[in-house]
């Protein structure tokens, strides 16, 4: 299970990161542009759908809740200081995606018994991605976050998020993660193809 997340801070426009990881075989993207307009943002979507209904790539918008639903996009994903999920999911309905950030243990365990689809948990390293980021959990945080996840019968999937390059694959799904998020190290590269095509090998070949 691979996610991208767009980046707006590499040179590559996003619409080209899209098509890109498209191309390269990844079939679930996350559109984050936090300083963008809605207007910036459809524009976006508007070029990269028809590419995404041709390939059944699935579009989620970070934040951005209205707008997803507007846009008929496949849902959405929930930072900690977003739309609480009991809520978006009101608004954009039952066959939605949303996905939520934790950070911690605790973070997992608030929103568990509600109607959420995955979570990312991270950060995984330190990442430009992301303004005031939360602490680095590193590879002993993720996995003991999987852990009492699976103590506690938790078992909607999770990801990690965050710094995570190709060399962090394996221990990361050993750690007990689903799939991971990946934003700079596939956004940055000279080969966005290239890049996306070297996570997706890592992953196992029935959860890309």
């Amino acid at each position: 299970m691979l996610q991208f997340i767009t980046n707006t801070k590499a040179k590559t426009p996003v619409v080209d990161q899209v098509l890109g990881v498209i191309e390269g075989g990844c079939r679930w993207v996350q559109i984050r542009m936090k300083d963008a307009s809605d207007e910036e943002i459809k524009k976006v979507v508007e070029a990269i759908k028809p590419k995404c209904i041709e390939t059944g790539t699935f579009l989620l918008l970070n934040d951005r809740v209205e707008l997803a639903k507007e846009l008929n996009v496949g849902g959405v994903h929930l930072g900690k200081e977003d739309m609480p999920a009991s809520k978006a999911r009101m608004i954009l309905g039952a066959a939605a995606v949303i996905g939520v950030t934790a950070n911690t243990f605790a973070d997992v365990a608030a929103v568990s018994n509600l109607d959420i689809d995955y979570y990312g948990i991270g950060p995984y390293a330190d990442t430009e991605t992301k303004e005031n980021l939360a602490p680095v959990l590193g590879l002993d945080g993720i996995r003991k976050i999987c852990y009492e996840m699976e103590e506690k019968q938790i078992l909607i999937p999770h990801v990690a998020v965050g710094g995570i390059t190709p060399d962090d694959v394996l221990p990361l799904l050993e750690a007990g993660v689903n799939g991971v998020a990946v934003s700079g190290a596939i956004a940055h590269s000279d080969d966005i193809v290239k890049a996306t095509k070297r996570f997706l090998d890592l992953l196992p070949k029935t959860t890309e």
